[in-house]
């Protein structure tokens, strides 16, 4: 993989050996979803697990956007 970038490289790559979290499901605005913690009931999208399609469309569901979210009953 070729990267073209202006950037230091020591910014391009910080982070690149840190462990990231597990995603966790769990059901925010009614939707079964997996996202990544990160702060006690708020979570980073990561993908939609059990939903319409319009709530694909839905700008406020797109991956990366915080959600405050209840864990997923077992």
């Amino acid at each position: 993989m070729t990267l073209y970038t202006n950037m230091p490289l020591e910014l391009v790559l910080d982070g690149i050996h840190e462990k990231a979290e597990a995603p966790q499901e769990v059901y925010a605005h009614g939707i079964k979803m997996q996202v990544t913690p990160v702060a006690p009931g708020i979570g980073k999208i990561v993908r939609l697990l059990d939903c319409s399609l319009d709530d694909y469309l839905n700008p406020n569901l797109t991956p990366g956007t915080l959600v405050s979210y209840r864990s997923t009953p077992n």
